[in-house]
Order: C-alpha cells, then structure tokens, then sequence
C-alpha cells in the first residue's frame, strides 16, 4: 500500500468542438505527468468537447467522436499514471455529463454528473440526464471520490462518496467567472471539506467561451479548510500535488499559493481573455473599432491591444460636421499611445448624399433621432466594409448602461462581432480606464504608462450626434442610472422598493420604460463577457413583445 500519491493538475483552456486538439493536449499533459513520477493526471470537466457545448452535444456524430478520443487516449496513455478527462457518457440510451479515469491501455471508471445545473448561463437538464451518486475509484491503491462540478456545490454527493470510503476529493469543473466567484468557491469547498473530513481538489478551466470566461484558480484543501495549494486566476497551470497517508488520513504537501487579483482587474483580465479567446477560436487575427475619442471606444481599444498586440488592431475615426476638435485630438492620443493604427473617414460627403436621397421624403419635417441615427449607421456601413474587406473582426463598444437603456443604435454603432464591455456598467468604465492607466501586467499585450488620455476620462460623455451634445440631455446622471438599472436588473427590484430608496420615481419609471423597450436591440446585439450575474443573454432573457410595467 503506497504512503504517497502524486496528482498532477492540469488546468488548462480547451477550445468547444476541437475534438482532436483537446485530446493532443491531454495527452500531453499525460506525458508532462508521466515524466514527473504522478500517480494521476487530472483534467476539467468535459474537456475532451471544450465547455459548454450547449446543444451541440445533442449531434449524435459529435458524441460519437468524443468518446472515440477518449478511447484512444485510454489506448495511447497505457504505460503510464491514470488519466482523468471529462467528457460525454452514453449510457442505457441515455447521455450524461462524466468523468472518465483511464489506466492501463482502458477505461478504469466513468463517474457520472448527479446535480445538473439550470441557472443563469446553465442548461444541462437540457441535454444530460441525472445519474445516481457513482461510489470512489482506486487508482494506485487510493480511494478517489469525484463529485463533478455543481455535485460539489451541494453536500449530498461528498457526504456519499466519504460514506463509501473516499480518502480524498477531486472535483473537475468548468465554472465560469463572475465577480466574487473565487471568494464563493473556495466557501463552498471549505464546506465540503469540514463535512467530509477530507482533503478536497478544485480544478477548474481556463479561458473564454462566447460570453462565458472560466477563470481556473484551482485549489487544493486539507481537512480544516486549509489552503494548501491556489493555481492562478485566468492562466493556464500544470503542477504536482504530492499526498501523503498519515495516521489522520490523506493530507496534501503545501504548494504555490498564487493571489487573487482584486475584482477591478480581474474584470479587466476576464475582459482582454474573452476577446482574445473569441478571436482566437473563432479564427480572427486582427480587429478594428470606431474610435470616437469617447471613454468606451479608448477602453476597448485598450482591452484589444491587450489581447491582440497594437500590430493586429486598426482604430478608425469617423468624423461628422458635429465631431469636436476634442475628440479628432483625443482620438490620436488614444491610438498614439496604445502603437496602433489609426485611420479617419470622413462621414460627412455619405451623409450628405443620403440626406440628399431622402430629401424629397423628409420634407416638412423636422430634424431629429433620424438624422442622428443615419449618422451612427453609416459608421456602421463604414466599419463593416473594412471589416469585409480586410478580414478583421469589428468589436462593438457599448457599454452596459447604453444597452440597458437603448442608448444606441441598432444597425449602426451596435455593428460588430464582440463587445468585451458588454456587462460593464459606465461608472465602472471610468475605473476600468484609471485603473488600466496605472497598472500593467505581464498579461498585457499593450504598453505600460497611460493609454488613456485624462481628458477622455474627465470630458463629459457625447454621442455627438448633434451640436453640444451631451448623454445627459436624455438620461439621468450615469450614477444614477447605473444605480437604478442595479436595482432593475442586477436584483430585480420593483420600482417602490427602489423609489423607497430615495430615488424619484418619474425617473425609475423612465428608465425601466427604456429598459424594456429595448429588448429587441440586446436580442441582435453581439456576444459579450459576462462580469455579472445578470450579463444580456443566458443570464436575463426576457421577452421582445412585453406590456407588462411596474405601477408600483
């Protein structure tokens, strides 16, 4: 019987549908493992697929596939430490979210998902059907139970599993970011932990996914809740967990305890992660944005030259008769500032045309939300033509209080394929963008040093759409704003509770108007990182066709 046992972590950033590259790579973390002495090879939750596959699960060929890589990596991965990789389970005409432990030329083990998440970004009953709580398997004379991802989140299957002679807890997960989440895990496993009397292993992903971004900080727990071991947030990691039998049981050797950023940058680096993961998965090198010289433009900008480098990322200027000499300047600091290209294209000749176009249609009527919103799509045109033309992705920069509220326009500055500031609110964008200013980390693709201009900062936000225009004309204050759509949307308060906390109820009613008319815009609007619990989309779907208003 062995007094020692080395389980090698591997968290790493499988890509969704890249059957073959997600095999290679666990086959190489077999190999990284097999050379360092481990006992076992750990890898995340279905990460032979990629996570979340959504009902792309539900094609009986993708399936197939997936449990054909799995059994030849059984087959590859023979001579050797056991191998465990998620993946898709058949099983009495039924398909299950599972684990499987390879070893010895052939599958060991299949534990099976008990909890089956169905919130927020998670559909699983969807797709997968509920096993029954699966008993430990041994690897190496070791009892190893594995709740799989949510079955950790709830006592019943830890408390099983430690029943049916568990020594320790391994718990492959895909969990995607949001804020507070480390701080919400590392509760829950502590709590698994004090139950159970064991040591506990949380391996969780990395990287984005559509609007998902997993954000790894795998850990490891002896009984107690002690931290032993902290994988970082975002990077990817391999390392050695070496367990030792001692007269009170199992108990993992201290580690690197690697820090949690704060939530400021870790919203920053879940942002640059999920564009960089976006473009990369998808197939895009480069990316263009319309920068306007307002603060949103300058902070995705950033947030691309982060991700991408300054060579893969083109700025364009698309001046009209209402452009300020501020914003052509600001503009140019921006871009000069971040080393990437800049060009300007003039809107005002395109304008004139169309005005000229419509003239005879418009006539007897007044100058207005047409006039403005003509503007805003022909920089759209203008944008998805050289996006066309050059191959490079455009990124939208709306911010989440602008899509809260319909303060754009569909067709026009909500072009593109990507916002990385989807989920962020503009109060949080002024912090983001000092924040960027006084921080840089090896992550960042982008120079050190402020590549956000202070005016931009200070200045007051404008569509400048027309002449002195301010977003104040039409909305609240954005401190008011951003408050009142966190009650709206964030905790789905009703307006008197939010008017009791002293707000006027013209203006909540105002903005939860503006909030619900805007539906069908979030419904076309690109993909974006979730930051929150209540991203615009899986998280909050609400109905276009809705007449339903709070009178409260």
């Amino acid at each position: 019987m062995t007094d020692t046992f080395r389980l090698r972590l591997a968290q790493l950033n499988p890509v969704v549908g890249d059957i073959a590259g997600n095999a290679a790579r666990a086959k190489a973390a077999w190999e990284a493992g097999r050379a360092d002495g481990a006992d076992m090879v750990a890898l995340t939750e279905m990460f032979v697929t990629g996570y979340q596959t959504q009902d792309l699960i539900l094609k009986p060929a993708f399936v197939t596939a997936a449990i054909a890589a799995v059994e030849r990596l059984a087959a590859d991965c023979a001579d050797g430490p056991a191998l465990g990789i998620g993946g898709p389970v058949r099983a009495g005409g039924k398909l299950y979210n599972g684990y499987y432990v390879l070893h010895g030329g052939k599958v060991q083990a299949r534990v099976l998902k008990h909890h089956l998440p169905n919130d927020s970004v998670f559909d699983e009953k969807r797709v997968f059907a509920s096993a029954d709580v699966h008993g430990p398997y041994v690897v190496n004379g070791l009892r190893i139970g594995t709740p799989i991802c949510e079955d950790a989140w709830h006592p019943d299957v830890a408390e099983t599993l430690a029943e049916t002679g568990a020594e320790i807890l391994l718990v492959p997960n895909g969990s995607p970011y949001h804020r507070g989440k480390p701080n919400l895990r590392l509760n829950l496993m502590v709590a698994r932990v004090v139950e159970t009397g064991l040591p506990l292993v949380y391996l969780n992903m990395v990287g984005g996914q559509d609007d998902q971004v997993f954000d790894g900080s795998s850990m490891v727990l002896n009984p107690g809740g002690r931290l032993m071991a902290q994988l970082p947030q975002f990077d990817e990691c391999e390392i050695t967990v070496v367990f030792r039998r001692t007269p009170e049981g199992w108990r993992a050797d201290p580690g690197e305890i690697a820090e949690i950023p704060p939530i400021g940058e870790a919203d920053y680096r879940a942002c640059v992660m999920g564009l960089g993961d976006y473009m990369r998965k998808t197939g895009f090198r480069k990316a263009l944005l319309g920068l306007s010289g307002g603060i949103d433009s300058a902070i995705v900008a950033a947030m691309a030259v982060d991700a991408l480098g300054p060579e893969n990322v083109r700025c364009v200027m698309l001046p009209s008769e209402f452009t300020s000499a501020h914003s052509l300047e600001d503009a140019a600091a921006a871009a000069k500032a971040l080393g990437c290209r800049l060009d300007t294209v003039p809107i005002t000749g395109a304008q004139a045309a169309v005005g000229e176009a419509l003239a005879p249609l418009f006539a007897g009527t007044e100058p207005g939300i047409t006039e403005e919103n003509i503007q805003s799509r022909l920089r759209g045109l203008l944008l998805m033509a050289l996006s066309n033309k050059f191959g490079e992705m455009l990124l939208t920069t709306g911010n989440k209080s602008e899509i809260a509220v319909g303060y754009c326009t569909i067709y026009g500055d909500m072009n593109g394929g990507y916002n990385p500031v989807k989920d962020m609110y503009k109060t949080r964008m002024f912090l983001t963008a000092r924040w960027r200013n006084e921080n840089h980390r090896p992550w960042m693709k982008g120079p050190a040093g402020v590549v956000i201009p202070q005016r931009i900062i200070e200045k007051p936000p404008s569509a400048e759409l027309r002449a002195n225009q301010t977003d104040q004309d039409s909305l609240p204050p954005y401190e008011v704003l951003d408050a009142i759509l966190e009650c709206l949307v964030e905790k789905e308060m009703s307006v008197a509770e939010i008017i009791a906390l002293g707000f006027e109820r013209e203006t909540v009613k105002k903005v939860e108007h503006l909030l619900y008319l805007a539906e069908y815009k979030r419904f076309q609007s690109a993909p974006g990182v979730r930051l929150t619990q209540k991203a615009f989309w899986l998280d909050r779907r609400y109905p276009i066709t809705n007449r339903w208003r709070d009178d409260g």
